[in-house]
């Protein structure tokens, strides 16, 4: 088995406790995602797919931890010292790392180059569109959020993690807001259609909950 086999393998394993909105198939559709970007924008495939594989191993520190513990940047360190044991230098594993660190929404560390740029879109192209509504939905029902916030609730005031924390508020404190935070020319085109898929959803779904179709 080659080295990024071996990588992969491994990071797939650390992901089995994840839970479905962020599992091990999400990390399949980043890395083709990722992929794709890459090839458009003439990225380095070399660092994205390691990236991409790796991106996620943290992510149920964070879910244990309610939020409180990044997984950006917890993966960012984990990442680090398996891509050492691995024989990668210095270098190559700060590009890759700065990748990992960097592709959260709300993230302290912003992506700085073109590798990073291309992980970032990926992930974010991963929750938008058809596939970003069934994830916030499924996010939804892990953390005991209700189907749908009550008309009269405030969104802005509710929180993360709790029963208000639905697929309606996810599309309102974040979702929506993706199309205009891509960082590449692809991931900007292809956000372009997930977006007005997704936009139309939502509209449907506040009408159905009230009964107006």
């Amino acid at each position: 088995m080659d080295t990024f086999n071996k990588i992969k393998t491994e990071a797939k394993k650390m992901s089995a406790w994840a839970k479905g909105s962020h599992d091990w198939e999400h990390t399949e559709r980043v890395l083709k995602l990722a992929l794709h970007i890459c090839k458009k924008e003439k990225a380095d495939a070399e660092i994205i797919k390691y990236a991409a594989v790796l991106h996620d191993i943290a992510r149920s520190c964070e879910d244990k931890s309610s939020g409180r513990i990044s997984h950006a940047e917890r993966g960012a360190e984990l990442a680090g010292s398996i891509l050492k044991r691995h024989g990668f230098d210095k270098v190559k594993i700060g590009k890759i790392t700065h990748c990992i660190a960097s592709h959260r929404f709300r993230g302290k560390e912003k992506p700085k180059t073109k590798e990073a740029k291309v992980l970032f879109d990926a992930d974010k192209l991963d929750s938008i569109g058809a596939v970003g509504i069934g994830r916030a939905f499924l996010f939804a029902g892990e953390v005991g959020a209700k189907l749908h916030n009550d008309k009269k609730t405030d969104i802005s005031k509710t929180k993360p993690y709790t029963q208000e924390d639905t697929a309606y508020r996810e599309y309102m404190v974040k979702l929506r807001k993706v199309k205009g935070r891509m960082l590449t020319r692809e991931g900007r085109r292809m956000a372009q259609k997930r977006h007005e898929y997704m936009k139309n959803f939502f509209i449907r779904l506040n009408k159905e909950v009230e009964g107006i179709v």
